[in-house]
């Protein structure tokens, strides 16, 4: 798609599936990603939030037995943990980065930033950083903000300047983005051609939107659904030779039947050859050594502003 200032995030075509590689030889590219935030307002965890059943159970029960289905597929996942989270439940983060899944930052509340002025987002981004390194033994390079229920974008929440600051923060790549199906490069300027990494989000495949925003008892709770879309897209993708990327919340994905769906999704996935089940700093890892951001092709956007447009 076009490149415009402050409108589109990355180059104005995307990679032909000709053009896709992924390591070994690999046809398809698998990211699993797990939201360790609870449920939560615009302001972030509060203390409430930490109370709820969900909340209680998404950090125990819940992630417990969504680790024991991992587990028997030999996968590691990249786990999305607000700072706070990383603060209380140390001792868990520290014991899932010890099983060799990915720990990536997910915000210092998972609030939205998109009305702090630069300075304390900047502040957050750092004390965000440092707590997730004081808890697992390394700092993050990945950076989610995912949807939180009755968010207004799909796509979570960020500011003006949220890629310009993580880029300056040395990380290695955003992890939710909905303008391509590979990871592509998210634009902050483009006469100097600064940008960010970013991995495939799509909220199709993100349980939350199948589990969670349904009200209960409504008879909308489609668990079978959301794993026929997934079935559905990894099998295109495969074909294509492109990438499936899928976010689970331990709270809403964690109950029994559940959990046998995502296991015979996951048996599914393993019985296709050449299938790359990849973290996030993985993938992120070999795209930007095969696809630097030198390889961008931007040119001219055809965008034109127009007085009663809502962009």
């Amino acid at each position: 798609m076009p490149w415009k200032d402050g409108y589109t995030i990355s180059d104005e075509r995307s990679l032909a599936d000709a053009e896709v590689a992924w390591p070994g030889g690999a046809r398809c590219c698998v990211t699993l990603t797990v939201d360790l935030s609870p449920p939560c307002g615009p302001a972030g965890i509060q203390a409430a939030d930490l109370r709820t059943p969900d909340a209680q159970y998404g950090m125990h029960g819940g992630l417990d037995a969504l680790l024991g289905v991992l587990r028997k597929h030999r996968l590691r996942a990249t786990f999305a943990v607000p700072a706070v989270i990383a603060g209380i439940h140390a001792d868990r983060v520290q014991a899932l980065a010890a099983e060799g899944h990915e720990i990536a930052a997910h915000g210092y509340r998972h609030e939205d930033v998109s009305g702090l002025d630069r300075a304390e987002e900047r502040a957050r981004l750092d004390r965000t950083t440092a707590m997730i390194a004081a808890a697992t033994g390394y700092r993050p390079m990945g950076w989610y903000s995912l949807a939180r229920p009755g968010d207004k974008f799909a796509g979570g929440s960020i500011s003006p300047h949220t890629m310009a600051l993580l880029i300056e923060a040395g990380y290695a790549y955003m992890g939710n983005g909905l303008a391509d199906d590979v990871p592509h490069w998210w634009v902050t300027d483009v006469a100097t051609r600064q940008a960010m990494l970013t991995l495939p989000y799509y909220y199709h495949f993100d349980d939350q939107f199948f589990l969670l925003f349904p009200a209960k008892g409504t008879g909308l709770e489609h668990a079978d659904a959301l794993f026929r879309n997934c079935r559905a897209e990894f099998e295109a993708q495969y074909r294509r030779g492109r990438q499936f990327s899928m976010v689970l919340h331990p709270h809403a994905i964690g109950f029994p039947h559940r959990l046998r769906m995502l296991d015979g999704f996951l048996a599914h996935l393993g019985s296709f050859p050449g299938v790359w089940a990849a973290t996030g700093q993985e993938c992120a890892a070999h795209w930007s050594t095969r696809y630097p951001v030198t390889t961008l092709r931007l040119t001219p956007s055809i965008w034109q502003e127009h007085s009663d447009s809502l962009s």
